[in-house]
């Protein structure tokens, strides 16, 4: 297969994959293995530590395998560039890195686009009032993009992967108190405009995963439970379960 065409659907594959960050610490992955298909929607949750963020890690590089293996639409990992996994996929952390620079610089820092399709982005990805408010295009976002919210910046960066036809989006989901019309913009855009992308969301919020085709629970570097959100439900006994309890718990009190 042509690396430039990688990955032509978004199909993710962990065949027993193990993380150990360094060799005196336990493994904070461990054996696991789970299949994506190509445009499905999967939700990750799990307790702080149970492996959540190093699955992105490794799917970004950051990190390597410590055994096993990520494939990718038939192409292992371990034998794609750095420079090409992060170009072909979109990874959108809890507090997105902007350059200091204008909206149209961090939208296509190579001009490789032209001006109606980055319109369109724009349009479809809920920004056409911020662009507005800091003067359009030309208009600057600020070191780090401090003049935006968590999840502007978050629409920014799905914006980007809009342009990029993205086949596999990686968010973070923002723990910072995004508005609930922001949160709102994200969830719509995910939905609507990344039909055919393969979407992978870290939730902080249980409720934004509830109409994921499946949800992976992550329990101690294990994968506890892969299934549709509905049927964790129905079964009391299921982590997603006791985790959907504890958060309606929280919000009574």
């Amino acid at each position: 297969m042509n690396d430039e065409f990688w990955p032509p659907h978004g199909a993710v594959c962990f065949r027993n994959v193990c993380l150990q960050y360094r060799e005196n610490l336990p493994f904070a992955l461990e054996e696991v293995s789970f299949f994506v298909k190509a445009g499905e929607k999967v939700g990750i949750c799990g307790r702080t530590g149970s492996g959540k963020s190093s699955l992105f890690r490794l799917l970004f590089k950051i990190l390597d395998v410590t055994r096993g293996e990520i494939i990718i639409d038939g192409m292992n990992l371990s034998n794609i560039s750095i420079s090409q996994t992060r170009s072909k996929m979109a990874i959108i952390p809890q507090d997105p890195f902007l350059f200091d620079d204008t909206i149209l610089q961090n939208l296509d820092p190579q001009g490789k686009y032209a001006a109606f399709e980055i319109d369109d982005v724009i349009q479809k990805c809920h920004l056409t009032k911020l662009v507005n408010n800091l003067g359009g295009l030309e208009g600057k976002v600020g070191e780090r993009g401090c003049n935006l919210s968590a999840g502007q910046k978050q629409l920014m960066c799905l914006a980007r992967a809009l342009l990029k036809k993205s086949k596999i989006i990686c968010i973070d989901e923002a723990t910072a108190s995004v508005d609930m019309e922001t949160d709102q913009q994200i969830q719509e855009a995910l939905r609507n405009e990344f039909v055919a992308s393969t979407v992978l969301t870290i939730a902080h919020r249980i409720e934004t995963i509830m109409d994921c085709d499946r949800v992976l629970v992550m329990d101690n570097g294990h994968v506890a439970e892969f299934a549709p959100p509905k049927d964790l439900l129905q079964d009391h006994e299921s982590m997603f379960y006791s985790l959907v309890s504890e958060t309606i718990e929280q919000q009574t009190h």
